[in-house]
């Protein structure tokens, strides 16, 4: 066969096996090295296995995806969830929708020291859900603004995926997160205008709570200072250039484990716990990129990124025409897989594409983050939903949906003002 025959022959088959429930990675390593041994030999690749898996595991650039994730399993066992919902819900709780307003803030908080928008939408399902219940607020508007809130960990820095889309790319992750905050205080802001909407359109819908006196106020405050010296700390020293990125990730992990301590949050049991997690979480991961990278060198050797290139850039519907359609593939893909998969998988074809056109790579990288947390929600599949259903029982899938729609429409249109201004997410890094 030739190289297109079977490159074209590798595509079904990864998707074929994807439909079958073969995890991703497991999918991705399997086609790629059948597929580079097919065109080059046994015995090549199979050295290329053992090599990629050892060079992946072993790197010092890879090494910000466990510290992160570490630092992000220590904050969410040390309950600082619920110390940034207090808070948040002692200044805006009493206004109508308020406990909604008080779940996107410290959604957007605890996204910032977690970077994990599983996570986040997870750990508030607890939090805020009975909360928002025990007032009178309806299932689908609690549970569509906990999934909305959750998407903010993967633009808000540390962010998961952006390290990946930037170890992939081989951009600056410092850079990629600081394009990342601006984009991500708009949607925390933009979240927040949709719930006022919908109490404008529907004021009777959500009900108010009573106003928190000032000494509460104050006392919310002062459980916040933890995640508050967390966040200056991390986020602090890698803008300033005290730390690297894997660096930063590391001294993020001891901090979040040093105050759990010291404040009585983390006990053994949790230690543990917060361990085995970010292991396993960082084990998939790493099972995803090992698997990536051996298609990716299958894709290379049948040279699919210059091609795909070649028929974007000549179909003449011009370079804004080819980044709809790169928008239109990435929404279709989030109905069948999740955020890091769309990432690993698409980016090592698009990216030749994206630089081809002549957009900067730091502003794609965040229209491509803000997409996947496009898909992290819509239907039919949206892995933040479920998320949410597996920690709340008593709700269906269509009223997480019905929640969710109000907040789908908001991110289409923060999607187009990004495109159409690109200096939201460059104007941060060109200046720091």
């Amino acid at each position: 066969m030739s190289g297109d025959a079977v490159a074209i022959v590798g595509f079904v088959s990864l998707f074929v096996l994807m439909l079958l429930r073969v995890p991703v990675g497991m999918a991705m390593g399997l086609v790629g090295v059948t597929g580079y041994a097919y065109l080059t030999g046994g015995a090549p690749a199979l050295k290329l296995v053992g090599q990629t898996s050892m060079r992946t595991v072993t790197s010092y650039q890879f090494g910000v995806i466990p510290m992160f994730l570490l630092m992000g399993a220590f904050v969410s066992a040390s309950g600082v969830s619920r110390e940034l919902f207090r808070a948040a819900n002692t200044f805006v709780g009493h206004r109508r929708g308020g406990l909604g307003l008080a779940t996107i803030v410290s959604c957007g908080g605890f996204a910032a020291i977690s970077g994990s928008s599983v996570a986040t939408a997870a750990t508030f399902s607890t939090v805020a859900y009975p909360e928002m219940r025990r007032y009178g607020y309806p299932q689908s508007f609690s549970t569509g603004v906990i999934a909305a809130g959750g998407t903010l960990g993967a633009m808000l820095p540390p962010s998961t995926v952006l390290a990946v889309y930037g170890l992939i790319t081989q951009q600056d992750i410092g850079k990629l997160f600081q394009a990342g905050i601006v984009p991500g205080l708009l949607a925390m802001a933009m979240y927040m205008m949709t719930i006022a909407l919908i109490c404008r359109v529907r004021p009777n819908l959500l009900p108010t709570v009573p106003k928190a006196s000032w000494a509460a106020r104050k006392e919310g405050l002062r459980d916040v200072w933890a995640p508050l010296l967390l966040f200056v700390l991390v986020i602090g020293g890698l803008y300033g250039g005290v730390f690297t990125p894997t660096e930063a990730g590391g001294v993020g992990a001891s901090g979040a484990f040093v105050l759990g301590v010291l404040r009585r949050r983390l006990d053994g049991k949790a230690i543990r716990a917060s361990l085995l997690q970010a292991t396993r979480t960082a084990a998939a991961v790493f099972t995803v990129l090992i698997g990536a990278l051996l298609f990716g060198y299958f894709l290379t050797i049948t040279q699919v990124p210059q091609k795909v290139t070649e028929f974007l850039t000549g179909l003449g519907i011009g370079t804004y025409g080819v980044l709809a359609l790169i928008m239109v593939m990435y929404l279709v893909l989030g109905c069948l897989m999740d955020a890091m998969a769309m990432i690993i998988l698409t980016v090592p074809i698009i990216f030749p594409v994206v630089t081809q056109l002549g957009f900067d790579p730091i502003w794609f990288g965040v229209i491509i983050v803000m997409t996947v947390e496009l898909g992290l929600i819509h239907p039919p599949v949206g892995m933040n939903v479920f998320v949410i259903k597996s920690v709340i029982h008593d709700v269906t899938f269509s009223s997480i949906f019905k929640g969710v729609l109000p907040f789908i429409a908001t991110d289409i249109v923060r999607l187009v003002i990004l495109i159409a201004f690109p200096v939201i997410a460059l104007w941060l890094p060109s200046h720091l």
